[in-house]
Formats: C-alpha cells, structure tokens, sequence
C-alpha cells in the first residue's frame, strides 16, 4: 500500500475517534476521557481489560486542556487521564474529582521526520538548527502549547536549545499530540516534536524516524489520572486495572516511564 495511502487512512481513523462528540454516547458504556499521547498504549491496555475482565469502556483522546475545560464546564467523563497533573489538581481542588488521583506515568518527547525529509532526527536538534538556517524548514509541527502539554514541553525544549524564535514562524500546531504527529509524517511539515509513545507505534514509527528530545530539556510530563465524582464500578475497575503489572507493561513498551521507576528515564 502506498505511504500518501496509509498516511491518509490513519489520519481519517484518528480524526473520527478524536472528533467524536462527548454527548453523541448515549448508551451506558462508561467513557474515559484520555491525552492523546495514550492513543496507541490505551487502546491496547483497554483491549487486555476487556479479555481480562469482560467488562468494557469507551475512551476517546485529546489534548488535556481541552478536556478539562469540558469537564470543569459538566462533560459526562467518568475517568480523565491527563498529560499534566497540573490540571488533574485543579479539577480536585474544584470538587469535580474523588480524590487526587494518581501518577501513572511519565512521558518523554521525540524529534520525528518524515521518511524522504529534508531534515534529519538527531538528539540535539544539530540538523534542525542548521536547517532553520539554510532555509530547509518551511514548516514545523507541535501540538498547541496553549492546552496541549506536550506541545508546552516541546516548545520548552527549543527554547532550551535556543531555536524558538527561529521556528516559531513555521510552526503548524496540532489541536492535540496525535493531530501534530499527523503533520510531523504526513510529508507537508519537515519534521515536528511528538510523544515518544507515538514515534514507538508501528502506525507512526514505519513513516519517519525519531530521535528522543533529552529530558532535562523540559519540565517533566508528569501524567495523572482520577476518578470523577460518579464514576461506575467498571470505570473503577479500569482505574485499578491501569495501574496493575498487564497495563504497566503495555505502557511501558509504549515508553512510559512508570511510577517507582523513574530512574530509568
């Protein structure tokens, strides 16, 4: 199948799960509200609670800002996973949520190009700086750091590495993580900076190559999720499911660095 082909296909698929109206759902299958850096890493760990436990959740992913708006303003989640726990704070501090919820992991930042690009991944951003110069860079995707947290990080990283007023002119910014991954493959960008979870999916990673953003570059991506208040025993189910050894080890591999293990970032 032609790459322009698969481009397009995974787009119109992420496109539809990630533009699904909230108040469409009028069922009763609990729904999760989930950053779009899980959409590969949670799809697989809510497919595993399923033949695991039968019981069954509907997740739809976005950027964190955007859902804590949604929630803050009575959107009908049950359980909200987000990339910054800044938000997660402020929704408990609101009384939206059962509790303070917990970290269920930390997520890092990559470099992607597109295979056929003109720009080449490299730990430092050595090529982006020389192809911001020589004029190579015509545009350059992030998520929006207005509400996405990993679009915050990624401009965070090319301040620290002294490229963002180079770039910020070129940017295309992402409504959420997996919109800027989207354009960072699609070949209509050079390149932009994504989750690491996503570079890892087969979907994404056999478009372009990757070369992880160091650490220390940016404010860590620390991931909360909580109950909010009425969550249903399944939606508890699933909370208690996510942190356990199966979900871990998916999230792992999509990664994550993982609660208690935060030294091997």
């Amino acid at each position: 199948m032609p790459i322009l082909t698969r481009i397009r296909k995974w787009t119109l698929g992420l496109s539809l799960v990630l533009a699904a109206p909230v108040l469409a759902f009028a069922d009763v299958t609990p729904t999760v509200a989930a950053a779009a850096d899980l959409k590969f890493a949670l799809e697989e760990v809510n497919t595993q609670f399923k033949a695991d436990t039968g019981k069954e959740i509907r997740l739809v992913f976005g950027s964190s800002g955007n859902f804590f708006r949604q929630i803050s303003e009575g959107a009908p989640f049950q359980l909200y996973l987000s990339a910054d726990e800044g938000y997660v704070q402020q929704l408990n501090t609101a009384g939206k949520t059962v509790d303070e919820g917990t970290l269920y992991a930390l997520g890092r930042i990559v470099l992607m190009v597109p295979h056929g690009s003109t720009l080449k991944a490299d730990v430092q951003l050595k090529d982006l700086r020389a192809a911001l110069a020589d004029g190579r860079i015509k545009k350059f995707a992030i998520a929006n750091p207005e509400h996405a947290p990993y679009g915050l990080r990624a401009e965070e990283a090319l301040k620290h590495a002294g490229l963002w007023d180079a770039v910020k002119d070129k940017l295309v910014l992402g409504e959420n993580v997996v919109q800027a991954a989207q354009f960072a493959t699609s070949g209509n960008a050079q390149g932009g900076i994504i989750a690491y979870s996503l570079a890892l999916a087969p979907d994404v990673s056999k478009l372009g190559e990757y070369a992880l953003i160091p650490a220390e570059w940016h404010e860590p991506l620390r991931q909360r999720m909580v109950l909010l208040k009425g969550a249903d025993e399944t939606t508890q189910a699933f909370y208690r499911y996510v942190q356990e050894p199966a979900a871990r080890n998916i999230m792992r591999k999509y990664g994550f660095v993982l609660p208690n293990e935060e030294k091997a970032q």
